[in-house]
């Protein structure tokens, strides 16, 4: 073992040289850039490498290959101490807008990639990275390199578009000829109409790309091999961090420190430090000890030492796979196609094959493959030695067990090469296909005697179906001798059953389905050995049916590609008026380049403290006794908050009705209720003293779904009604009536910025200032006045930008905001915090679940006849915005169809969950997915198409919906007409029917879906909009206005507004913030009305400012905007206004069911095509085009970005987002390694979106229409396709009619709805006779 250990820590940051003293061992990476090098621009985003916004490019030179390696890295993970030796670059490092954007920032931000722009800099580094290994990558490369990146705003298609110049396909050779260039020029497509353009940017704009430009890899770590050599140690506060560089020093090191955790990747002990509060005082990094690195190819396969990175095995045995024979490389094979589903690239290329295997979990990708395969372990320790185990069923001998002694290191596994009679495969099904943990996977190899097809032996090793991996060793023992026929998979399926048991109860839930998967598998082993054993011809009969064939193939995906129409400007319009004109977000150069900033980017201030907040571990329990003795001794620590901090009603709050508090005084609610809150020097401190706060409970009863609430008639008032016409004659003159139920789930806003507040307290007067993640800064700025007890005037909230909100900052971040303001308050210094992504999910609320229960009346040919709705929402623990959030589902019930007669009562479950909240839509979603699932089930009932009782039902011009409004301009069938002419649906109905008939385990869907969404707050009081425009003496002019940009694009809209009006360029016009001192009494930015009530809020103010100037420019009318300004200034006029606007003939009688809720409509309609596997439930959103009505469109690129982002987030909703409570209240879906949002493999392979050609709308600012929330519905076109493909596999099945199907369409009930052989196989216990492992709330 060296004596001597080095304790300076030196790597390169963007060039410059950094040598580190008295590094943290504790400290990411991350935390170094952002708080040590004041590098703001990699961002947090969940702090378990699961959303890739941390992503860097970190290089090293690899001397064994003489060459410079660079890969992709997720700081938030990434130790600062595992960086000795290394070069990172950030995206600071690669361009900026003050010098010059690298093409990759340029591209991204010009073809419209980055709406609120936080996940941008990570998606840069990861392009970078690629582009820095492969400067001319293939599209399927480039689509790969982002399988750890997430973005919740853009629906991803932007950002490959705009990337896609960078491939191989983009430059095919043809220069000027290539049939790209008329897209790219403005030239309308030959698709589109006339007027109508179909490229939004031009990528002869682009900056060319020069790979040799690059900073170059520094030269003092390539001459000199010193710092690899280097044994490191490095002692910390809590933890001490070690490098050894020799076998030896390793095994010395895990002898004298039994408990250490050795990190190569730290993948898994980062996650369980943060996230699990696990504490390992020792850390060892065996990633330079040449043994653990060695890669060797013997006679009977490969050898990988254990600190193989993933990447590199998979490099590896893609090279043998092109060099040995076939036969030899199968499980080389499966493995590589296991690797594509494993984590992203950020994740593979640090992650080593050890850790995989010694971490022991029970859903490992590549433990049942190496088991299958009979690999073998060679292990290692000071006293024993070497020793080589199997890696079979010995091996795990509990959860997170091995048979590694405490001084074992795993030192290199071996994997055998296959026998020209021996087959493998390997499968894995999860909730998301790109970047997600298994629900079950399997390896399952088979061994024939020489050319026959008799089974000679076999290995069956499956994850997910126990604490460990398992073997089916019963079932594998069974089956030697048999033949390879199809009495097998009975036979089969049935000893799989008892070898792999799962009881009701079992963790992670999904019982039925994760034992139907064990033998769907099974049978997909079967078909494809059975297909080669044909190739083979060792086989003459029992031949693979045709209609089975579609089972075997793995799953592919063709490369992305889309369309976007809209209308051009009219001829003639003015070069500098912007409105209607295709405008980059006009930050998204800085977000590109990480300098635009964002709440926590901001500078500490002198003095500052950072909160943590502690919550409630309890669902529903009285408070005995708050103990932060603990907390308070802990250094740094400065106070400890509760309710005895809040004088009087100062510690009640809400933001509608006070029905909440600040800090629990007597009773937690729920779990994540917060009771109080640490204050310390940092965040490190101030979350571990939150951690240490002691809380004694007495238990309560808890209600937490919404059949819970109906059991125990937990109901918040009022009740909302709706009755029109009779609804008994109604059923009486109907030939037919159905009743049925539906839920629709919730949804996580996964806004990539979490919740973020910095309070300022002022010297004087009780003033405060609030930098605020917000969407509302008014409510904030009321709320912090009321909980100090001073005037509104005495507090400002100011909001630069979001990193996305989607309703989810409208209001719950309040629960935060005050207790730092009163901390700061208190204090008298600064305080800041960012929740954690584990935090925030589980304090801030959701997207309300839904569960409709309707009886249907209908005629022999569809028509509606009346309807009778209960409805049910779940809100959580507070009233917050569920109200106005039911009344807009009643609102929406009708969807796009006439109900002559209708019953509704909705009623709002109290709960012990965090309270409910706003999100894009605000009940309209939940509403008309119930609606279309019993127009769905109308048109399933009578045998009639689906698209017959739309249209049948349709709603047309004058028409007055269900609550009196009279519909005028209404395009839905406009809307309708056209995304059935575009997509072809007649000639791809008759393609899918002939699809399904030809194929039994691959169906595939087709669906149209119409939506009509109302655009207004339905509180009157709050359609208003306010507006501040300063023109200074130099012609600029800065705008604010009454909206906060979190993406959307508004404060874009808002100046290319104020550029028309006053009739100057938008570069002479900025928008720096929105603040409460600029424009009062704000309403939230939410609704889908900000660009309506502040677009013409502008507008009125820069009207008022060109009525000034008219006299000036009477009389100089050859001057120029300059010289008018300047004359203005000089003759002593006011170049100041403000703007009001407020809606006119808007406001509804509940009581009388009259008036006008909404100003206006927005249309649209969709149609998606998807093809699932109906043995695991996976599915592939194979097309989909969109038809949307927005007006007369202010910006055609920001619109059709909203139209996919919401259209993708709509699909997370009704596919992917399954949100997961215990019964007992505890949120299992804590971030993205639980929860998963669509990622870029999940869009549709083909995009097509068009903006309605020649609709005006004479209620909002210039003719246009709003668009961020009415999108999001379309999405539901896949939700039905899904439906329509299951409703082919069950008639497959002989199973016709009728069936319920809620939301999200999982893969787990894709595949239970797909009933078959495999499915009965396993019914479902008993309700009442076990406790489920999680509840659908």
């Amino acid at each position: 073992m060296s004596e001597t250990k080095i304790d300076q820590l030196v790597f390169f940051v963007n060039g410059k040289k950094i040598v580190e003293k008295n590094v943290e061992p504790e400290m990411t990476l991350l935390q170094y850039l952002r708080t040590t090098l004041h590098l703001p621009g990699t961002k947090l985003g969940c702090a378990e490498g699961g959303c890739g916004a941390c992503t860097v490019m970190v290089s090293k030179y690899d001397r064994a290959q003489d060459k410079i390696i660079h890969y992709s890295v997720n700081a938030c993970l990434a130790p600062v101490c595992s960086m000795h030796g290394l070069a990172v670059i950030t995206v600071e490092g690669i361009g900026s807008t003050k010098t010059r954007l690298h093409p990759v920032q340029e591209r991204i931000a010009k073809s419209h990639g980055s709406q609120c722009g936080f996940c941008t800099p990570g998606i840069v580094m990861s392009m970078y990275t690629l582009l820095r290994n492969n400067p001319l990558p293939s599209m399927v490369e480039m689509e790969s390199a982002f399988e750890g990146n997430l973005c919740r705003c853009t629906g991803y298609r932007p950002i490959l578009e705009g990337f896609k110049s960078f491939t191989k396909e983009a430059c095919c050779g043809k220069g000027a000829n290539c049939c790209r260039n008329n897209f790219a020029t403005g030239e309308a497509d030959p698709n589109a109409n006339s007027g109508e353009a179909s490229s939004l940017f031009n990528h002869h704009d682009f900056a060319p790309f020069d790979p040799s430009q690059e900073p170059i890899f520094p030269p003092e770590l390539q001459m000199s091999s010193k710092l690899d050599d280097q044994s490191l140690m490095f002692t910390g506060e809590r933890v001490t961090w070690y490098r050894p560089v020799t076998l030896d020093e390793l095994l010395i090191l895990k002898d004298k420190h039994p408990t250490a955790r050795l990190v190569i990747g730290n993948s898994e002990v980062g996650v369980e430090v943060k996230f699990k509060n696990m504490h390992y005082p020792v850390i060892i990094a065996p990633t330079h000890i040449p043994e653990l690195l060695t890669v060797q190819c013997t006679d009977n396969g490969i050898t990988f030492g254990a600190s193989t990175t993933l990447t590199k095995m998979e490099e590896v045995l893609r090279e043998a796979v092109e060099q040995k024979p076939e036969h030899q490389t199968r499980v080389f094979a499966a493995i590589i196609e296991m690797l594509r589903w494993f984590a992203g690239h950020q994740i593979r290329n640090v992650a080593a094959v050890g850790g995989n295997i010694i971490t022991a979990s029970p859903i490992s990708d590549l433990n049942p493959l190496f088991m299958a395969a009979g690999c073998t372990l060679r292990l290692a320790s000071k006293d024993v030695g070497f020793r080589t185990v199997p890696f079979d069923h010995t091996f795990f001998l509990g959860y997170r067990k091995t048979v590694l002694t405490p001084s074992e290191v795993l030192i290199s596994i071996h994997i055998p090469y296959m026998k020209p009679d021996e087959y493998f495969y390997g499968y894995k099904q999860a909730n998301r296909r790109d970047d997600d943990i298994a629900i079950v996977n399997a390896g399952i190899r088979v061994l024939f005697e020489t050319h026959n097809n008799t089974v000679k032996e076999m290995a069956m090793s499956f994850g997910g179906m126990a604490p460990t991996t398992v073997m089916a060793l019963k079932t594998a023992k069974q089956v030697v001798g048999r033949k390879w026929e199809d009495n097998l998979v009975a036979d089969v399926c049935d000893l799989l059953a008892d070898d792999l048991p799962l009881d009701p109860d079992a963790p992670g839930g999904m019982i039925e389905y994760r034992r139907t998967l064990t033998t769907s598998f099974f049978f997909k082993f079967y078909l494809s050995v059975q297909s080669r054993l044909q190739e083979n011809k060792q086989v003459h009969e029992h031949c693979v049916p045709a209609s089975c064939r579609s089972a075997i193939p793995v799953f592919h995906r063709d490369p992305s590609k889309s369309s976007q129409l809209y209308e051009e400007v009219a001829p003639g319009q003015p070069a500098d008026d912007a409105v209607g004109r295709v405008m980059p977000h006009m930050s998204a150069g800085q977000q590109a380049s990480g300098e635009a900033v964002y709440c926590d980017d901001m500078p500490t201030i002198q003095g500052e403290l950072y909160l943590a907040l502690v919550t409630s571990t309890r669902t529903h329990a009285k408070i005995l006794n708050i103990d932060p003795s603990d907390a308070l001794e802990i250094p740094g620590v400065e106070t400890f908050l509760c309710h005895k901090d809040l004088p009087g009603d100062s510690n009640i709050t809400g933001p509608v009705i006070f029905d909440e508090e600040v800090f629990a005084s007597e009773e937690v609610l729920c779990q994540g209720y917060v009771i109080g809150a640490v204050v310390a020097d940092t965040q490190a401190h101030a979350q571990r003293a939150a951690k240490a706060v002691k809380i004694e409970y007495e238990d309560l009863p808890t209600v937490v779904t919404i059949e819970d609430a109906i059991a125990a008639e937990a109901f918040m008032p009022p009740s909302r009604t709706m009755n029109v016409g009779d609804v008994e004659t109604g059923f009486s003159d109907s030939d037919h009536i159905i009743e049925g139920e539906m839920r629709v789930g919730g949804q996580e806003h996964f806004y990539l910025e979490t919740q973020a507040t910095i309070a300022v307290p002022k010297s004087e007067n009780g003033e405060m200032e609030l930098f605020c993640s917000t969407q509302n800064p008014s409510k904030a700025q009321m709320l912090v006045a009321k909980a100090l007890g001073v005037p509104a005037n005495r507090i400002v909230c100011r909001v630069k930008r979001m990193g996305g909100g989607f309703g989810g900052k409208e209001t719950r971040f309040t629960t935060l905001l005050l207790p730092v303001a009163i901390a700061a308050h208190k204090l008298n210094r600064p305080v800041r915090c960012m929740l954690d992504r584990d935090e925030d999910m589980v304090i801030t609320g959701m997207r309300h679940p839904f569960l409709g229960r309707y009886k249907v009346g209908f005629s022999h040919d569809g028509v509606i006849k009346a309807l009778e709705l209960n409805l049910y929402m779940n809100a959580g623990y507070s009233m917050d915005l569920s109200f106005s959030v039911m009344e807009r589902a009643l609102f929406h019930l009708d969807n796009c169809y006439k109900i002559p007669n209708l019953k509704v009562k909705s009623n709002i479950c109290k709960t012990n969950l965090p309270s409910n909240t706003a999100f894009r839509g605000f009940g309209g979603p939940q509403g008309m997915m119930i609606n279309e699932s019993w127009v769905t089930d109308i048109a399933v009932t009578l045998g009639i198409s689906q698209q017959q009782v739309r249209e049948i039902n349709m709603y047309k011009e004058g028409d007055v919906t269900h609550f009196n409004q009279k519909l005028v301009q209404c395009n839905i069938k406009r809307c309708w007409d056209e995304v059935l002419r575009k997509s072809s649906f007649m000639q791809r109905r008759a393609e899918v029917d002939l699809f399904n008939s030809e194929n039994r385990w691959k169906k595939r869907g087709l669906a149209v879906i119409p939506t009509k969404f109302g655009i207004a707050f339905t509180a009157k009081f709050m359609n208003q909009g306010g507006a501040l425009v300063h023109v200074y003496t130099d012609g600029s002019v800065l705008l604010a206005h009454g909206g906060c940009e979190m993406g959307q694009g508004l404060h874009t809209k808002m100046i290319q507004v104020a550029s028309r009006v006053l009739r100057i360029p938008t570069s002479r016009i900025h928008i720096s913030e929105t603040s409460t001192n600029t424009v009062p009494n704000t309403m939230p930015t939410a609704a889908s009305a900000s660009s309506d009530l502040n677009g013409m809020a502008v507008v009125n103010a820069c009207q008022t400012i060109l009525e000034r100037l008219e006299p000036f420019i009477v009389a100089n009318p050859k001057g120029t905007w300059d010289d008018w300004v300047r004359a203005a200034y000089f003759d002593r006029v006011s170049l100041s206004s403000t703007g009001f606007h407020r809606t006119p003939d808007i406001g509804y009688d509940w009581d009388k069911n009259e008036g006008n809720p909404f100003n206006y409509f927005t249309f649209g309609a969709a149609c998606s095509e998807v093809e699932i596997d109906c043995l695991t439930g996976d599915h592939q959103v194979l097309r989909t085009d969109i038809v949307m009505d927005v007006g007369s469109s202010l910006n055609p690129a920001i619109d059709i970005g909203q139209i996919e982002g919401g259209f993708i987030q709509g699909y997370g909703l009704f596919t992917l987002e399954l949100v997961k409570f215990s019964p007992d209240g505890f949120l299992f879906t804590r971030g993205p390694g639980s929860y998963k949002i669509p990622g870029f493999g999940d869009i549709p392979v083909e995009f097509n979106v068009s903006l309605l050609k020649g609709s005006l709308n004479k209620r909002a600012v210039y003719s246009s229409k709003a668009i961020g929330e009415p999108p999001l519905f379309l999405a539901s076109s896949i939700f039905f396709a899904i439906k329509d493909a299951i409703s082919s596999a069950r008639v497959d099945a002989g199973i016709h009619g009728t069936f319920r199907l809620d939301s999200p369409a999982t893969s787990e009930r894709i595949r239970m709805s797909c009933t078959d052989q495999f499915t009965k196989q396993f019914p479902p216990a008993e309700p009442g006779t076990y406790k489920p492992w999680f509840v659908h709330v």
